[in-house]
């Protein structure tokens, strides 16, 4: 399998995504292992789909959704609506391990696997899941955006193996926010395995740092 960018079909990842009431809040509550399941036919499925990341999938997605009614930001609106948004991921975020920085107009979540996955397992920590409740609703208070979901890894261990890990990873967060109502036609998934590394894999906590998904979230606006 190639390395770099592979492209999850979303459609396919998040279809099977099986929830069920929580009696106390009445919300749809998180099927682990139906979704656990449903993630590996999903990978299995466009395992030899590879398409390295490129505008042409943003601006896609951004068709389809002023088509479909959501609307564009244009000029200044762009900043002030990012900032807004920004803001409220910050003031929710505050101490859940969660990092918030601003590159432009995109905003990226950075989930370090210690707060979102055990070792070398692919299923979200259930301590994480009010982590992503709260980032649900912020992401569903400002539609006008595209949210690229990315999956990295250390080094250690075989290629491969990292590759297919990062992309599971980074299906179940994705899945996780379509099933608090984050709209799929939003959503890219992209596994990275250990060919983008932010920090040295030669150090414990270098590793630590690689081992994480990233939500970026860009904001739709007219080609």
């Amino acid at each position: 399998m190639k390395r770099g960018a592979i492209i999850l079909a979303t459609t396919l990842a998040l279809a099977s995504c099986s929830s069920t009431t929580d009696p106390l809040t009445g919300q749809a509550q998180r099927n682990n292992t139906a979704i656990g399941a449903g993630v590996g036919a999903a990978v299995g499925a466009v395992a030899g789909l590879v398409i390295a990341r490129n505008k042409s999938g943003s601006d896609k997605r951004k068709a389809i959704l002023i088509g479909a009614g959501v609307g564009a930001l244009t000029g200044g609106g762009i900043g002030a609506y990012q900032d807004r948004q920004e803001q409220e991921l910050r003031q929710q975020l505050i101490n859940s391990g969660v990092s918030v920085t601003r590159n432009g107009n995109d905003i990226i979540l950075n989930m370090p696997s210690n707060v979102t996955f055990a070792s070398g397992q692919d299923s979200l920590n259930p301590n994480f899941f009010q982590v992503l409740d709260s980032v649900a609703i912020i992401l569903n208070k400002y539609p006008k955006t595209i949210l690229d979901v990315d999956g990295h890894t250390d080094s250690v261990g075989d290629i491969g193996s990292n590759q297919a890990l990062s992309e599971r990873r980074a299906v179940n967060v994705a899945r996780y926010l379509n099933s608090r109502q984050v709209d799929s036609r939003r959503l890219q998934v992209i596994g990275f395995g250990e060919s983008r590394p932010i920090a040295d894999n030669a150090s414990d906590a270098g590793r630590a740092a690689n081992r994480r998904v990233e939500v970026r979230i860009s904001p739709i606006t007219q080609s």
